[in-house]
């Protein structure tokens, strides 16, 4: 005897019940948004994209830390996502430290944290709370320059100066790490500092005149 239906097909469980359909629904919503990016024009993928920025920018709540900046110590206020170049530059008003490429390959923007050489541009201002930062304006003892900034003008260690900030901060931490022993040395230490006038003779002789003079640097 014949049946008006067609005999339904027996699927396993898994492929037939609840999960199936999730993952279909689930699918369906996939492709339909993939769809909808692919077709938007790009003034509205733009503008979702400002939307989502202004939203994750209204969790960033402010933090609290302690500097000690040149010898003074700052309680302030910063963002998590600041960083320490920003905060010095534009916080701070401590425009000596240079914003160069803002990647790290420059060295212009080299302070020390602790007394160990570190590049601002790559640094949160969070990640040294509680910690000593000194900049090129922490060199000097009040009108008497750093013995370093002494020795870069008597060899004319630079010649527009954006960089010489960061060569000096890194000179001197060149010499406090005992790598500058020889010119080749010297050259393979200071190597993370470009000078784009091309100063680099000047700087090692600047460098071997502190070193060899045992001044304290």
């Amino acid at each position: 005897m014949s049946s008006d239906k067609f005999p339904e097909k027996n699927l396993p469980e898994e492929e037939n019940g609840p999960q199936h359909s999730d993952a279909r629904r689930t699918f369906l919503k996939q492709s339909s948004l993939l769809t909808a990016l692919a077709l938007a024009p790009s003034a509205a993928i733009k503008a979702a994209e400002l939307k989502f920025e202004e939203k994750v920018a209204a969790v960033f709540e402010q933090v609290k830390v302690t500097l000690g900046i040149n010898g003074k110590k700052h309680k302030l206020s910063i963002e998590p996502r600041a960083t320490l170049l920003d905060l010095l530059r534009e916080q701070m008003h401590l425009t000596g430290t240079k914003k160069g490429c803002d990647y790290g390959q420059c060295g212009a923007c080299t302070v020390h944290v602790d007394g160990q050489r570190v590049l601002s541009c790559l640094t949160l201002a969070a990640m040294v709370d509680g910690k000593e930062v000194t900049t090129i304006e922490g060199l000097a003892n009040g009108d008497k320059l750093h013995p370093m900034q002494e020795a870069f003008i008597k060899h004319d260690g630079f010649q527009c100066g954006y960089c010489t900030p960061g060569q000096i901060m890194s000179a001197v931490a060149c010499v406090r790490e005992g790598h500058a022993d020889s010119d080749d040395e010297i050259r393979e230490f200071m190597s993370g500092n470009i000078c784009r006038c091309g100063a680099y003779p000047n700087i090692v002789n600047a460098i071997k005149e502190v070193k060899n003079g045992g001044q304290r640097v």
